[in-house]
């Protein structure tokens, strides 16, 4: 005891410190959910639960209510697997954000920064997986040596986010508690990957998994354990058993604050704390303050209502701007939650994305005709669709960074975001679309009528009232917008194989950039960007499949990119994200419509440390995350319909 109360001491002093004070060790607290193992000896007590050092976290400091633990919270998601969620919201990453975008340290001890070249990474002495085994250098050695190179396992070798000029790093191990990454060149994305919604896992649970890998399981144990599990073989039983991500194999120890608790995906699933977590909060209380999240499956139109009638404690996800003036309503009428309005980070809130890697030519030659693109934009009015879906309070305009990012330029907002219907007209026949039929639709040069198909999620009421209003003016120009609702994944999948002729999503997920944000989302790096993404593909797996960038502008973005990488200044980095912002505004990759939409966060009454005013963003910012729900707690002394504020 005296070494950890020691280690507490310095843990203490060095999370204080970032709030420019210090703090005495405090004095653990057992939990009351766990109590039950703890006293029949089938867990140990809390002191030789947390590791040596761990993460002590000064509420009070961040304007916070230390809180008291208990209680479940219900929160809903519309498919099974958005069980991974728990993930993203529990946001236990090596290196995290704060509320300001700030990286800190959170499973790790400290880190050493050489040059973006070499990473060095400390563990927290004494740090355990979630079943109580230590977790180790060694876990991460299983992951590079194991995993990442094995090419059963992993047969496009390491994530892009790993290869510097088409080089791995050079991985080393001294000792238990020391990982270090190395590269010849700077690697200036590596940190913030590993602070991302969902980050390159690059540790894995040793002691769990080499029961599925042919290099340490005996050969009828593994076969065994295929029949049971019906795959063919042992690389596919292990890739069915790892997903840190997916979250949907309980038996797989995690270093997260809930661990799932659910053995069969049904209606609902379960999610107990952490025995084992490694954040503290000043007075000796181990995180996550709740002890169960319980988080239903309901069909998405459903959300809603349910929120309204009270049957969730914390949500945002499923909810949109139009469900505003119900769950305004319920609120006033139960007196049960409070609704939020949330910033929105995303760069767009509605854009559609014309496929430049479409698998038809003749569609693609037109789409790749910037002029195309650029009438598109024109024939929208962006007003009518601001006003008849969100009163007016989104921000109307092309696809840019927000108000908010140091690199906002107004004009990249409006450039081709006017409502010119006879400026796309003109543009339309400059790009030689002048033949029409009788009824005003133009024609392709193979003369079939022009007829552009927007696949959608299906998933937001307001994307298809928009596309309706689009319409209509896009009929003006002799544009026919024809609209296909499809489920996510097969509207992705579509897209990814070029069979997709546009398609409509959110836009860029960060839409807050800084110097040091890297821009790589800017260029065709990811297939995910689904303007091109066969470009990105090709990127992604270092010329195996995909497509190379063959536009200028494109191609240009790619150089920028590699620029931004090699840059030493921030005033250099600035500079490579204005023009790649320019390059973008003008090229109208992607169609922006409007952004900055309120996004509702529903907040149960008695629900604490929740913040009023904040953004709503998944990358940077993992939704709730960097608001840590770890550090959320039910006031048991709260009344309901009581006023509170927060």
């Amino acid at each position: 005891m005296h070494k950890l109360f020691r280690s507490l001491t310095l843990s203490c002093a060095l999370v204080g410190a970032s709030f420019g004070m210090a703090l005495a060790a405090p004095v653990l607290q057992e939990s009351t959910f766990w109590g039950a193992e703890v006293e029949r000896g089938d867990m140990p007590p809390i002191a030789d639960r947390l590791p040596e050092t761990p993460l002590v976290v000064d509420l009070t400091a961040k304007g916070r209510e230390p809180g008291v633990p208990g209680g479940t919270l219900r929160t809903m998601v519309s498919r099974s697997k958005d069980i991974r969620q728990m993930v993203v919201y529990g946001y236990a990453r090596l290196i995290g954000y704060d509320e300001t975008y700030v990286l800190h340290p959170d499973i790790l001890l400290d880190f050493e920064n050489e040059e973006n070249r070499r990473f060095t990474f400390h563990l927290r002495p004494g740090h355990r997986w979630s079943d109580g085994h230590p977790f180790t250098s060694a876990d991460f050695e299983y992951y590079w040596r194991y995993i990442v190179n094995n090419d059963k396992l992993t047969p496009g070798g390491p994530s892009e986010l790993l290869m510097v000029d088409g080089q791995p790093p050079r991985v080393s191990f001294p000792d238990p508690l020391t990982v270090v990454y190395e590269w010849d060149s700077p690697n200036p994305q590596f940190l913030r990957a590993l602070a991302q919604a969902n980050p390159p896992f690059i540790y894995r649970p040793a002691h769990y998994l080499k029961q599925f890998h042919a290099d340490f399981a005996e050969e009828a144990d593994l076969k065994a354990k295929m029949r049971e599990k019906r795959v063919r073989s042992w690389a596919a039983l292990h890739n069915r058993l790892d997903n840190m991500y997916k979250f949907d194999n309980p038996d797989e120890p995690t270093l997260q604050p809930w661990i799932s608790a659910s053995t069969q995906m049904g209606t609902r699933a379960l999610f107990v704390k952490n025995p084992y977590y490694h954040r503290i909060d000043e007075n000796g209380v181990q995180l996550p303050y709740i002890d169960v999240v319980e988080m239903s499956i309901v069909a998405g139109g459903l959300i809603a209502a349910k929120t309204n009638a009270g049957e969730a404690d914390l949500q945002a996800r499923g909810l949109s701007f139009r469900d505003i003036s119900i769950l305004k309503k319920g609120e006033t009428d139960h007196g049960l939650y409070r609704t939020h309005l949330w910033a929105n980070g995303a760069a767009s809130q509605i854009a559609i994305y014309p496929n430049l890697n479409f698998n038809d030519p003749v569609w693609r030659n037109v789409l790749r005709d910037v002029r195309v693109r650029r009438a598109l934009s024109l024939a929208i009015d962006r007003r009518m669709i601001n006003r008849a879906l969100y009163f007016g309070l989104g921000k109307e305009g092309g696809m840019t960074v927000l108000a908010r990012s140091p690199f906002f330029d107004p004009q990249n907002l409006a450039a081709w975001a006017l409502y010119e219907p006879g400026l796309a007209n003109q543009l339309l026949d400059e790009a030689g679309l002048t033949d029409r039929l009788p009824d005003g639709t133009r024609l392709l040069p193979d003369g079939r009528p022009m007829e552009l198909v927007i696949e959608t999620a299906g998933e937001r009421q307001e994307v298809e009232n928009t596309l309706q209003i689009i319409t209509d003016t896009w009929r003006d120009v002799g544009v026919k917008l024809v609209m296909r609702p499809l489920d996510r994944d097969i509207l992705r999948n579509r897209v990814f194989t070029g069979v997709t002729m546009a398609s409509v999503w959110f836009g860029w997920d960060n839409g807050i950039p800084t110097a040091k944000t890297p821009p790589d989302y800017l260029a065709p790096k990811h297939q995910e960007f689904l303007a091109w993404s066969k470009w990105g593909q090709h990127y992604q797996t270092q010329g195996s499949a995909g497509e190379a960038p063959d536009l200028p502008a494109a191609q240009r973005l790619m150089e920028l990119s590699h620029s931004w990488e090699q840059a030493q200044t921030d005033e250099a980095r600035s500079a490579i994200w204005r023009e790649m912002l320019d390059i973008h505004a003008q090229q109208v990759f992607a169609i922006g419509v409007l952004a900055e939409a309120p996004q509702p966060v529903v907040v149960s009454h008695n629900l604490r440390n929740v913040p009023q005013v904040a953004t709503w963003a998944w990358e940077p910012g993992a939704h709730f995350g960097i608001h840590r729900p770890d550090e959320f707690w039910f006031d048991p002394q709260a009344r309901v319909g009581a006023k509170t504020s927060r």
